[in-house]
Parts: structure tokens; C-alpha cells; sequence
């Protein structure tokens, strides 16, 4: 380095003589002192050097361009040093590292174990008859434990209970058969069972995220890198996908029995949800999206965009086959920094031809977890209160927040389907991800009184029967963004459609086959044309207003009522969708692509 503009100190000692003269401009004197070395070098002005060395030192050359300092000896004693801790530091750093990793393992694997043997010791026929509790109390507080019960934390306003499985020689039962594939298969027309495989970007979701804190999800514009390939109009009809829970629920005899069927069925909506963690496109105002299935399954389904700020759905389905269900959900979603809550604000409605049962629930909130760092996962928690506003039954379902260091099983759902004098019929209990099972009361008593002075109801109970049943996977869903085999069809090409339908959405369309770079060009497109549209009818709005008129934003299909029940306004289906597909006349849809 001596022709390189270097002062070099030995042979491993490099400064750049640039750096010298850049530092010289805020500093008027330097000193370099190395105390284990015996050595101080002072520099004042950069026009000439005043050295100092009471170690070993020579001075070769006056302040020139280039100086060699030699301190042979001293200067390489003292990098042995520095290289040797600095080894040893990087040792103590790595082990450090290798026994968390070790240990992240090791919890992980412990949970995995006690969650399989939780399933296996619940599933074994011998162990059918054992005590299985579920043990509530008024205030969530913890009550007396015994080896061979289970407890868990309490409902707010939910009765205490335990229940115990009774002797199947001395009861009869006249239920249904358990849940089976077999019995929901039928004829229907061949659709596709796979979608192009999800393309491998990476992209940093923090990177979006920590500028959007405490701001509305709908308001953040978000590259189609996080979406999946379907709408919340798609994802809101996936909510059918067990569709066959309510042509059951048709059948049964008793309304506390069928409430079990509905509550099922409410469950059942959240087991796609499990491994989705990719958010679907927010639909834009006047998007539609229709399914269906009267040949095949006996319903149909319309949804609409009815509200973009907040961002409202209205969804009505009819069944030939005895039921209908309407609702309108406005989802309320905010960033906590370290995960996102997603919290759908609507009341269901689900009401049965023949009897005239009316019931009403409304859905859990949903929790994105790691969003800052690790793998993301989501889980649901809160609790579901199901009326029949006809004969006045009630169900109380809690779904328990996931915990690592929980007794419950991951996931669980618990509650009791009373009767309008209180009486309590049935016990529910299994996961959102995986299954529910019913059991039916045969005897009730009031148990012991806890140390905190409450008691708690012990429920006598059949042998648990399957309600409900996760269907697998298709094969390579994890290459397909995790879809069912429903969601694998909800996004397929059809013919007849409105054209404001989402198969028709252009950006939907070309993340779908793989093309994201398109599909973000074309995302910003139709965002940016929503937003002309909505400015030129709040511009129309205000002149409305100025003429003593009132002018808001009025959905295709739907029309806005007081619901009589719950005494809020939501849209309802007026009809005509259906009338227009089957003339082909789409002259009255807007053009929102």
C-alpha cells in the first residue's frame, strides 16, 4: 500500500490517508493511545507529525504521503489477541444460537405430542366411558381438578358443567348415524380439481406493514403478493361449502336437535381457514359473485358488494331443499403490529321452510399471528350465541384462543344447546379444524361447590356422535394456496355470468395464472377507476343535496330494511338476479372492470 495513499502501522495496520485529511476538517488534533502496547502517538497539525513512543517505535519518514510506522512485534501480539477472542466470541454466539433453536424444537415436538396424545386418548373405544369434563364457571376462574377430568376456561354468563358419558345398556338413542362421506356424495357436473400452482416470490411483509399501524386493512393498498385468488365474495360463499348439515337440520324431529345441526354448521365455516393466511381481493362496489348449484346440490347463491368504505357484503342462498340464509358482513380488520385482527360485524340469518325456525348468530374474530416474524397462522376465538327466534332454544359456543401451554386440545369449540325454560339438551364439543360431535343429556345434577363458592351442574350424557367432519385436502394443496376442493372451483371460468361477477375481475384473473406483475398493474387500474367513479358520485351527491334531495350509493340486487329481529338496517335480496341471467339481460350492471 505505500504507492496507494495508505500510512500503514507494520504490516496490518491501514489507514487511508483519505480519511485522515476528511477527519481533519472537524478535528484539530488526534491521538491514537494503545495502553498494551506502551504506545502514544499524538498528531496536531496534519502538516507534520510530533511522535512519542515509549515502546518499541520507529519513525522512518517525516509527514509525507506515505509513512511506514513499524511496531513489528506489538502489533501482531495484539491482533493474535483480538482474532483469538473474537473466535471465541463467535463460538459462544453460535452455541448460543444452536441450543434456542434446539429448544424452539423441543417445545414444538412436546406440543405436537401432548395434541396427539389428547386425539388418540379421546378417540380409543376404551376409553369411551371415562369422565370427560368440561368444566366452566361464571367468571372464568379455575374450580376443583381430579386426574380424569378436563378443564377449561368459562363462557362469560355460560353455565358451569361437567359431563359424564352414561351407560349405552340403559339409554336408547333415535339420532342420526354418524357423520360419513358416503352420505353427501352426489351426481354433479365434472369441475376442475387444481389451479396453477402459486409462484415462489418473496416479498417483506413488514417492510408494507409497520407504516399501516392502527390503520383500516381496507385502506391499505396491498400488493396481490399477500392475496389468494378469490374475493371476499368467493370466501363468503365458501361458507357453504357443508352445506349438507342444513338439508339434514331439515329432518330433524326436534328444534334443540337441530340446533345442533345449525351450530355445526356455523363451525364448519371456519376449517378452511386453518392453513389460508393469504388475504382475498377486496371487491370493488357493485362486484357480484353467484354460485350455482340447484342441479346439483339443490341451492344457489348471490353475493354483492354493497358498501366499499366500510367494505359490506350482502349474501343471500335459497334451497329447493328447505332452507334459506341471508346476511350482510362488514369486516373491521386492524393491524397490532405483531398480529391482525379481523372481526366480521353482521348478524346470519338461517331460517327452515316447513317449521318457520328462525335462527340468528353472528361470527368469532379471526387473529393473523406473526406478522413481523415467523411463520404466520391464524386462529379463531370468541364465542357464538345461536337463537331460535321462533321456539326461543339457545346455544352458547366458545371457541377457546389457541395456547402452547394450554391443557385444552388446539383449537376447541364447547357449548349446550338449552331450551326456552333453560333446560339444557345437548352437549357440543370438538374443533373448528377438524370435526364436532354432539351428545345428548339424559340426566342432570348439581355437583360440588367449588372453594370459591360456585357450583357446578354435572350433565349424564350419551355416547358422543359425529355432526360434522373436515373433508381432507385435495392433493399438492399446499402449492395451491391451501383451496378445498370447493374453493378450487369457485374461481372457474363460467358462461352466463353478470359481467360484474369476480371470475370476470381481470387482476383476480392474472394472479391466478401466476402472471403477479401484471396483475398488480392491473390492480392499480381498477382501483384508481373506483376512485373516479366514487368522486364523481359524491360530487353528484352534494349537488343532490344543495336541490333538497338526498342521493346515496344503491345496490343492484339487493334493498336496505330494518331487520325486525335485531332492529339494525341490512340489505336483503329483492330479487331479479336470477330472472335477468336466465334473458341474458345485464343492460342494468354497471361497469366496474
Amino acid at each position: 500500500g505505500m504507492t496507494s495513499g495508505h500510512y500503514q502501522l507494520g504490516l496490518d495496520l491501514k489507514v487511508s490517508a483519505y480519511d485522515y485529511q476528511s477527519y481533519s476538517h472537524s478535528v484539530s488534533s488526534f491521538i491514537l493511545y494503545c495502553d498494551q502496547l506502551d504506545l502514544c502517538i499524538h498528531l496536531g497539525s496534519w502538516d507534520k507529525l510530533i511522535g512519542s513512543c515509549t515502546g518499541n517505535c520507529q519513525v522512518l519518514a517525516p509527514w509525507e504521503p506515505d509513512i511506514y510506522f513499524l511496531f513489528p512485534q506489538a502489533c501482531r501480539d495484539f491482533l493474535e489477541l483480538a482474532e483469538t477472542h473474537s473466535r471465541k466470541w463467535q463460538r459462544t454466539l453460535q452455541y448460543e444460537r444452536e441450543q434456542r433453536i434446539r429448544l424452539e424444537e423441543t417445545i414444538e415436538q412436546l406440543a405436537k405430542q401432548h395434541n396427539s396424545l389428547e386425539r388418540a386418548c379421546r378417540g380409543a373405544p376404551g376409553l369411551s366411558s371415562s369422565t370427560t369434563g368440561i368444566t366452566n364457571t361464571t367468571k372464568g376462574e379455575a374450580s376443583d381438578e381430579d386426574e380424569e377430568t378436563e378443564y377449561f376456561d368459562a363462557m362469560e354468563d355460560a353455565p358451569a358443567f361437567i359431563t359424564v358419558t352414561a351407560d349405552p345398556k340403559h339409554h336408547s338413542e333415535g339420532h342420526p348415524e354418524d357423520w360419513t362421506l358416503e352420505d353427501n356424495v352426489s351426481v354433479s357436473k365434472r369441475r376442475r380439481t387444481r389451479v396453477p400452482d402459486k409462484p415462489n416470490y418473496s416479498l417483506n411483509l413488514w417492510s408494507i406493514m409497520k407504516n399501516c399501524i392502527g390503520k383500516e386493512l381496507s385502506k391499505i393498498p396491498m400488493p396481490v403478493n399477500f392475496n389468494e385468488p378469490l374475493s371476499m365474495l368467493q370466501r363468503l360463499t365458501e361458507d357453504l361449502e357443508y352445506h349438507e348439515l342444513l338439508d339434514k337440520a331439515v329432518k330433524c324431529e326436534s328444534s334443540t336437535e337441530q340446533m345442533c345441526f345449525v351450530a355445526a354448521f356455523s363451525v364448519s365455516s371456519y376449517s378452511t381457514t386453518v392453513h389460508r393466511t393469504a388475504k382475498p381481493f377486496n371487491p370493488l362496489l357493485g362486484e357480484t359473485y353467484e354460485l350455482d348449484r340447484l342441479d346439483e346440490f339443490g341451492f344457489r347463491s348471490l353475493c354483492e358488494q354493497v358498501s366499499h368504505h366500510p367494505p359490506a357484503a350482502a349474501h343471500h342462498v335459497f334451497s329447493k331443499r328447505g332452507w334459506t340464509l341471508w346476511q350482510e358482513i362488514t369486516i373491521a380488520s386492524k393491524f397490532r403490529g405483531k398480529y391482525l385482527s379481523i372481526m366480521p360485524l353482521g348478524a346470519i340469518h338461517l331460517e327452515f321452510h316447513s317449521s318457520g325456525n328462525h335462527y340468528v348468530w353472528r361470527k368469532v374474530t379471526s387473529t393473523v399471528h406473526n406478522i413481523i416474524v415467523g411463520k404466520l397462522w391464524i386462529d379463531q376465538s370468541g364465542e357464538i350465541e345461536i337463537i331460535n327466534h321462533k321456539s326461543k332454544d339457545k346455544c352458547q359456543l366458545k371457541f377457546t384462543p389457541y395456547s402452547y401451554f394450554s391443557r385444552d386440545i388446539p383449537r376447541k369449540v364447547t357449548g349446550v344447546v338449552t331450551d326456552a325454560d333453560g333446560k339444557a339438551h345437548y352437549v357440543m364439543s370438538g374443533t373448528w379444524d377438524e370435526k364436532m360431535e354432539y351428545s345428548k343429556i339424559v340426566q342432570s345434577s348439581h355437583g360440588n361447590t367449588s372453594s370459591e363458592g360456585k357450583q357446578k351442574t354435572v350433565y349424564q350424557t350419551l355416547t358422543p356422535k359425529v355432526l360434522w367432519k373436515k373433508y381432507p385436502l385435495p392433493e399438492n394443496a399446499e402449492n395451491m394456496y391451501f383451496f378445498s376442493d370447493l374453493a378450487l372451483t369457485l374461481n372457474e371460468p363460467e358462461e352466463r355470468v353478470a359481467p360484474t361477477d369476480s371470475r370476470l375481475r381481470p387482476d383476480q384473473r392474472l394472479m391466478e395464472n401466476g402472471k403477479w406483475d401484471e396483475a398488480n398493474v392491473e390492480k392499480q387500474r381498477l382501483e384508481e377507476k373506483q376512485r373516479a367513479v366514487r368522486r364523481r358520485r359524491e360530487a353528484e351527491a352534494v349537488e343532490a343535496l344543495e336541490e333538497g334531495e338526498f342521493d346515496c350509493y344503491i345496490p343492484l340486487w339487493f334493498e336496505r330494511k330494518v331487520d325486525p329481529l335485531t332492529g339494525e338496517l341490512i340489505c336483503i335480496y329483492k330479487g331479479g338476479y336470477w330472472e335477468a341471467k336466465e334473458k341474458q339481460d345485464w343492460s342494468m350492471c354497471p361497469d366496474i372492470f
